[in-house]
């Protein structure tokens, strides 16, 4: 046991660490991505409960007549009422947490910070080894950061603002919420099922993004490897098309002349 957590902490879920195009253990990533998951889960439960469950209490033994009517002839009262505030520390610490788990695991080095990653390895340990290159999922963790520092800006809207007027020498409100309140919980809506996919079907959908920027050339990093893709066999498989298609079409050409 003494051994295998000794190896596991000195590879965690690397190949090899000294590779110069590292590769890590997808059952690893799965597992790792499995306890993510579990953050935002608890981000949809606050924002759902912010959006949907915060509504105005009026307490009824306040309300005066104010012997005016409304437009559709119904009297007006005047009440006192209350409404549910929210402090986001914890909010913000597990999401400074979700951020620290996303940059640890881009990189060799910072990835023996990662209590998930040392713990998902020594679960891994017994699993046949699925190697996989750590670009493609250095990008899916990148933009699942950009997720998360959004989120930030909404529980945080004061902090950031203050930050941003202090450097850019702007002049952002600091007394409302000026990010609508849809775009953290879509955003976390879809991290929820990109982490879903990752942990249960082991579909990454980052990888998937990064293969396709690579096809359209806007990035030069292979990703063969981490989708499968036999670009090779499509080339030839293409060639034989056109091959056929000249072909038929010199055939034609000859029983017409």
């Amino acid at each position: 046991m003494f051994n295998a957590i000794q190896d596991t902490f000195k590879n965690l879920w690397f190949r090899d660490p000294k590779e110069q195009t590292p590769y890590i253990n997808d059952t690893a990533v799965r597992i790792r991505a499995g306890f993510l998951l579990f953050i935002p889960i608890y981000m949809l439960y606050t924002l759902i409960d912010v959006v949907y469950g915060s509504n105005w209490v009026v307490d009824g033994n306040t309300a005066v007549d104010t012997y005016e009517m409304n437009w559709d002839d119904q009297i007006i009262y005047s009440v006192e009422a209350v409404r549910r505030t929210y402090d986001y520390t914890i909010q913000t610490w597990v999401l400074w947490y979700a951020l620290f788990e996303m940059f640890a695991g881009m990189f060799v080095a910072t990835s023996r910070l990662s209590p998930t990653i040392l713990i998902a390895s020594f679960l891994a340990r017994r699993h046949p080894a699925v190697w996989k290159p750590l670009l493609p999922k250095r990008f899916a963790w990148t933009l699942g950061s950009t997720f998360i520092i959004a989120c930030l800006a909404f529980f945080n809207p004061e902090v950031l603002a203050n930050w941003l007027n202090a450097v850019l020498a702007t002049s952002i409100p600091t007394t409302y919420n000026y990010m609508p309140y849809w775009i953290p919980l879509y955003l976390v809506w879809i991290c929820f099922g990109f982490m879903w996919l990752e942990t249960v079907l082991g579909f990454c959908v980052g990888c998937k993004i990064h293969s396709l920027l690579v096809a359209l050339k806007v990035l030069e990093a292979p990703c063969e490897a981490c989708n499968n893709i036999d670009w090779e066999a499509i080339e030839r498989r293409n060639a034989e098309r056109r091959n056929a298609e000249r072909r038929q079409q010199e055939a034609e050409n000859t029983s017409q002349s």
